[in-house]
Formats: C-alpha cells, sequence, structure tokens
C-alpha cells in the first residue's frame, strides 16, 4: 500500500484548499503538515528540493515533490482518473480550478484591504454571486 500523501501548508485555506477538495473528491486519505514557524519554512526552502520556487502548498506524494497549485492540482485528476478519456470533461475541470484560483486572488486582496469598505463590499458581492453559485451547481 502506497503512503497517503503529505500536504504541507500554513492553517488555513488559502491555496491549498482546492487540492484537499480534489484529494477528498477522490477518495484519497491525506496528511497534513502545518507550518506555524518561519523557521519550519526556511528549513523547506534550505534543503533545495522541496520548495524549488520558495512558495507552499506542496504535498509529498509518490516519491515526489508536487509543488504550484495548477500542477499539482493537474496531477492529482490524472492520477485518480478525474478527466475521464473526454477532452471537454477536463476543460471543465480545468476551468473551475482557474476560477477557484480567481476566487482565492480576490480573497487575498479582500484580507489586505481591510480598512477599504467598498472595496470589500464588492468582492464579497462577487465571490458570493458570481463565484460560488456556480461551484454549487457543479455536476459531473
Amino acid at each position: 500500500m502506497s503512503q497517503k500523501p503529505k500536504l504541507y501548508y500554513l492553517n488555513g485555506r488559502g491555496k491549498m484548499e482546492s487540492i484537499r477538495w480534489l484529494l477528498a473528491a477522490a477518495g484519497v486519505e491525506f496528511e497534513e503538515e502545518f507550518l506555524k514557524t518561519r523557521e519550519q519554512f526556511e528549513a523547506l526552502v534550505q534543503d533545495g528540493l522541496s520548495l524549488r520556487f520558495e512558495q507552499i502548498p506542496l504535498v509529498q506524494m509518490d516519491g515526489m515533490n508536487l509543488r504550484q497549485t495548477k500542477g499539482i492540482l493537474s496531477y492529482i485528476a490524472g492520477k485518480y482518473n478525474m478527466y475521464r478519456k473526454y477532452l471537454n470533461v477536463r476543460l471543465f475541470i480545468d476551468m473551475y480550478v482557474d476560477g477557484i484560483r480567481d476566487l482565492l486572488t480576490m480573497c487575498m486582496v479582500f484580507i489586505v484591504n481591510a480598512g477599504k469598505d467598498k472595496q470589500k463590499a464588492n468582492i464579497k458581492e462577487k465571490a458570493t454571486n458570481r463565484y460560488f453559485p456556480q461551484y454549487e451547481k457543479v455536476r459531473i
């Protein structure tokens, strides 16, 4: 039996959340290592292999260090045959992955603009009315 994938990220959602969702959709159990200190992050950077781009998320699975969210998601979808054999299904999945990336970018802007109520209201409205309903409708 192969080892469970191990996910390295902060103790939060962020870019790791879509990876968690995809692993859950594939029925794959995983372990998580939450980076709580700068020293833990620096240790991954210093080993030269784990964080090639000096960024997280990092997923260790199948004897590899997977980096960059979209690449990780593509690998998981391919490994667990989530794309199936149809090109249109792959396009559908990739569109939703990019949508999540756009939504996360908006969420990061929301956090950074803590004191700007008008901009926060606009972001909240887009997330609530444009993005969330699309994910609630997904049926593959």
